[in-house]
């Protein structure tokens, strides 16, 4: 994301903490449709993108087109709109980012939205048939939400089955995965945490994952959620990605550096 993007999703999280509750699920699902209605025409993503028309006029058009939703998601709509971003896609990010943090931000305290991402995420890697359904571009995408309605069903919060439903319909070229890890960050980043993928050979224990939760916790002076990600080809050690950085002690990266090492 440019800067300019990146300045405009501050000044919408901004307005967003000043909405403060008034901000609930339902702005954060309308938020996510307009996204899809706005990523559906090639029209709205370069007239809304357009830094040279008047915000007043966008207005407008936003109370026009999405004139029944809240007045809470209005007006984050107005914000990002109103701004300059560095791209279409960029808007379109910074409205689906945007989304996700209200609806995390709805969630109540005991839930664990990100821990459901990631055993959803588990779920599509383990069966190559389902990820396929989730991820092909043939399949319509209410078809795709419908699917995740009956997977998830009850055994997830409202707030995770937003989140993925709106996923699988508008991937914008992403893989399921990717597209699940980064709502996972952005709804740990609303309540000042951070996530660990941490990718190992086996499972790790309950008693290992615990230290290594609080070391990386000190390294990074934030709390953490951890995404254990099991990967035999590895062969042993570890692999640790927070954001873009990544630490990585696995077994087989080593053997891969000493062959070339030997090579040259």
């Amino acid at each position: 994301m440019g800067s300019m993007s990146r300045e405009a999703l501050g000044s919408a999280r901004s307005v967003l903490a000043d909405l403060g509750g008034s901000a609930d699920l339902t702005t954060g699902e309308q938020l996510l449709d307009a996204g899809r209605v706005i990523g559906g025409s090639v029209q709205l993503q370069a007239y809304f993108s357009d830094p040279s028309t008047d915000v007043a006029v966008k207005k407008q058009l936003v109370d026009r087109l999405f004139g029944s939703f809240s007045e809470a998601a209005r007006a984050l709509l107005v914000s990002v709109v109103g701004s300059r971003w560095s791209s279409s896609r960029d808007l379109l990010a910074g409205i689906e980012e945007l989304g996700f943090r209200v609806i995390a931000f709805s969630a109540p305290q005991d839930s664990s939205i990100e821990n459901e991402l990631f055993g959803f995420d588990a779920v599509v890697r383990s069966d190559a048939r389902l990820e396929l359904a989730i991820g092909t571009k043939l399949s319509d995408a209410s078809a795709k939400a419908g699917l995740v309605q009956r997977l998830l069903g009850d055994k997830a919060s409202p707030q995770t089955l937003a989140i993925v439903s709106h996923l699988v319909r508008q991937p914008r070229g992403r893989r399921i995965g990717e597209l699940l890890r980064t709502a996972a960050e952005i709804v740990a980043d609303q309540s000042d945490q951070l996530v660990a993928t941490v990718t190992s050979a086996t499972r790790l224990d309950t008693a290992h994952l615990g230290r290594l939760e609080a070391g990386l916790a000190r390294q990074f002076g934030r709390n953490l959620r951890i995404n254990q990600v099991i990967d035999p080809t590895i062969i042993g050690g570890l692999r640790v990605q927070i954001g873009d950085e990544v630490i990585d002690g696995t077994v087989a990266t080593k053997l891969s550096l000493l062959r070339l090492q030997l090579a040259g």
